[in-house]
């Protein structure tokens, strides 16, 4: 961490008006970094055209998405003590903050976004995990030299990531190569947005294996709702 909190809030205030909002997990709390008056926040986007394509130029990287907490619990099931985890599309880092709860060796939450690893960075600071997590930009779809030298991992997980159709081939190209002989890869993906496209292609390299999962969340409006979550897991294919 090249720069310490107050010079990173500091930087991220110039663009998004912020705070430390309290988020407690069962019975670890956490303080995340939260864009207020998102609304306000949105317009001004659009006054000034910044926003062409949605999926990528909206700060969708700064909401906590329930997905994360679904795979979070489901990392407990992989024997954590001691073993690797790298978090792809992390955005602000809410997987990796969960993860943090149990005895990972390593930690890495990444992104493409510059902002979201600004705010990925602040709240693993703020959270005092810096010895814990390890925030850097990775890029599956652009593979560079730097791929080379980055090491594999015993679990490697996303939320949220699968809906990017383009993603898939590049992303188990990567896996491929990052993802250790005995290793587990995870996706978590609300049911509306899963692409059964993703879990065709991948069976063609991995042992690929799909179920569901339904949880109860609160919607913007603070109202109760039960969503159905798919969880896609990756192992290489066994030997024989």
């Amino acid at each position: 961490m090249e720069q310490d909190l107050s010079q990173l809030f500091e930087e991220i205030g110039k663009s998004f008006d912020v705070c430390f909002e309290p988020l407690d997990i069962e019975d670890t709390h956490f303080e995340i970094l939260s864009i207020q008056n998102m609304r306000e926040h949105l317009d001004k986007m659009l006054a000034r055209h910044a926003i062409k394509n949605p999926l990528h130029d909206l700060p969708l990287w700064a909401k906590v998405w329930p997905g994360s907490f679904v795979l979070g619990r489901l990392l407990r099931k992989y024997q954590p003590e001691g073993r690797t985890l790298l978090e792809l599309g992390g955005g602000c880092g809410i997987l990796s903050l969960v993860a943090s709860r149990y005895d990972f060796a390593r930690i890495v939450t990444s992104d493409i976004n510059e902002d979201a690893l600004r705010f990925a960075r602040a709240n693993v600071l703020h959270n005092h995990l810096e010895e814990r997590i390890t925030v850097c930009r990775l890029d599956v779809s652009a593979p560079s030299p730097e791929h080379s030298n980055f090491p594999s991992f015993d679990l490697i997980a996303a939320s949220e990531l699968l809906y990017l159709k383009e993603l898939h081939k590049p992303l188990l190209k990567f896996l491929g190569g990052h993802l250790k002989s005995d290793g587990t890869a995870l996706f978590c993906t609300d049911y509306a947005r899963r692409q059964s496209h993703f879990a065709k292609l991948a069976a063609k390299y991995f042992d690929c294996k799909e179920g569901h999962i339904g949880v109860k969340s609160q919607n913007a409006e603070g109202e109760e709702e039960r969503r159905l979550y798919t969880i896609t897991i990756l192992q290489h294919k066994s030997e024989h």
